[in-house]
């Protein structure tokens, strides 16, 4: 099944804007839908269209890249023999799916930009990694499209649901609540969100009827399949990428979620580790949140890189993860979950899908710790705010309660303690959207409004 994906007008943007004037790089985790829906739109917008695949492509097709370059017309005359299919039309797109098993194409794209007598649009993972970019030079001529797994609004697309979200959007724009029924019935659809995951695979399953446990085994060989690129591509870190990737829910299952080293080894460093880390950033398997010493507008500028929380690319995919090692079977925990019986923190599996949600919106993922002597106390406390981002050039705290939501110190005393003005404060939350004492309590569903 083919599901309609936000990035599809992202590639329209691109293509209207450009006029031929630069490639578009779609890069993304293995496994969320960038083939799919790059072949979509080149049957919708072009005349014609060739897909060269760099995981199957032959040394011929490879050869003609680092041979003729400075020859386009043999270049091309080469290739559609070699593909036994020429393009047909004035507005035909060449497309370079897995772009990052062969960067000598990518290399190419400066000059086959300039020809101008084609599109192009390349597809990678690990499109940043070192070994994928050493020894060519990064063409300028790229237009960058980062894609993430299905969020929320895709998901409700898939499963036919069309009306939802423009109700919601209405109610986070009017601060208006939804009502108990309501809220109840999208809840139970944002649970199923939740351990599903957004990967299309998976999705499909789903829309399809399978049951909990076939969708958990297409999960679980979307892990193995990361695990082994990891060790794969990981050389430079002797695998510590690998590991540090299966004891992310264990990390999530601390107080604040910090990521501790001692969890992957007694002996490790942030020194040591940190490479492993970025890798798993770089590749978009996981979403990387780093503490900020100050809350300033210019968050880049505070970054403490050794104080940081790593949550999954896909919480269903966390969900799969964690189910692996409980005795119950599939079917059994799966709909413990979507009706909030399930007996673990959920609130890791909140605060993951709400990192997720927040990436997907267009954020980059930062918290901040600070110390503060509270009224009545002698005693200096450390306070942290979950994720902080900008809107409107002013921060904006937010907060993920899976319980006492009531609570929000840590947003009274962030601003005693600075002085900031904010744009908006946020507490995400499982219950109906309320506006009280200027914070807006959002169900987490509404986590993608926030922009």
């Amino acid at each position: 099944m083919i599901f309609k994906r936000k990035v599809y007008d992202k590639l329209l943007k691109w293509k209207n804007l450009s006029a031929g004037s630069s490639a578009a790089l779609l890069e993304g985790a293995r496994r969320i839908g960038k083939t799919t829906i790059v072949e979509e739109f080149a049957k919708n917008v072009y005349d014609d269209y060739m897909i060269l695949d760099f995981a199957r492509e032959n040394d011929a097709v490879r050869r003609n890249f680092l041979e003729n370059m400075d020859d386009l017309d043999t270049f091309f005359r080469n290739l559609f023999l070699l593909k036994g299919k020429e393009l047909k039309g004035d507005n035909c797109v060449l497309i370079f799916d897995e772009i990052q098993l062969f960067p000598a194409a990518r290399q190419a794209i400066k000059y086959l930009v300039a020809d101008g007598r084609y599109e192009y649009i390349e597809t990678g993972s690990l499109i940043s990694i070192r070994k994928n970019v050493q020894n060519i030079l990064i063409p300028s001529e790229e237009y960058r499209i980062k894609m993430y797994p299905m969020d929320f609004e895709e998901y409700l697309w898939a499963i036919g649901d069309t009306v939802t979200f423009p109700v919601l959007q209405e109610a986070f724009n009017k601060k208006k609540p939804l009502g108990d029924s309501i809220h109840r019935k999208i809840m139970k659809n944002f649970r199923t969100y939740m351990a599903v995951g957004g990967m299309p695979q998976a999705v499909d399953a789903f829309v399809d009827g399978k049951t909990f446990s076939q969708i958990d085994f297409i999960k679980r060989n979307i892990l193995d399949l990361y695990e082994e690129d990891l060790t794969k591509y990981d050389t430079e870190n002797k695998s510590r990428a690998s590991v540090v990737y299966r004891t992310i829910p264990e990390q999530l299952e601390n107080k604040n979620s910090h990521f501790r080293f001692s969890l992957v080894d007694k002996n490790a460093r942030y020194q040591n580790y940190v490479d492993a880390v970025s890798f798993i950033a770089e590749s978009m398997i996981g979403n990387e949140c780093i503490n900020v010493t100050k809350p300033e507008v210019a968050l880049e500028l505070f970054v403490d890189r050794s104080n940081f929380k790593l949550y999954m690319g896909d919480t269903g995919l966390l969900v799969t993860r964690i189910m692996q090692n409980r005795d119950e079977t599939d079917e059994d925990l799966y709909r413990a979950l979507i009706i909030d019986r399930l007996g673990i923190n959920q609130g890791m599996i909140l605060e993951n899908v709400v990192a997720q949600m927040l990436k997907a919106a267009g954020h980059e993922l930062f918290f901040h710790e600070y110390m503060y002597t509270p009224e009545n106390s002698e005693k200096e406390k450390k306070y942290e705010i979950d994720f902080l981002t900008v809107r409107k050039k002013k921060i904006c705290p937010i907060e993920v309660k899976s319980s006492n939501y009531m609570s929000h110190k840590s947003f009274d005393y962030l601003i005693k303690k600075y002085q900031l003005k904010m744009e908006e404060r946020y507490i995400i939350y499982t219950k109906d959207l309320k506006y009280q004492d200027g914070i807006m309590y959002i169900p987490a569903y509404m986590t993608m409004l926030i922009k």
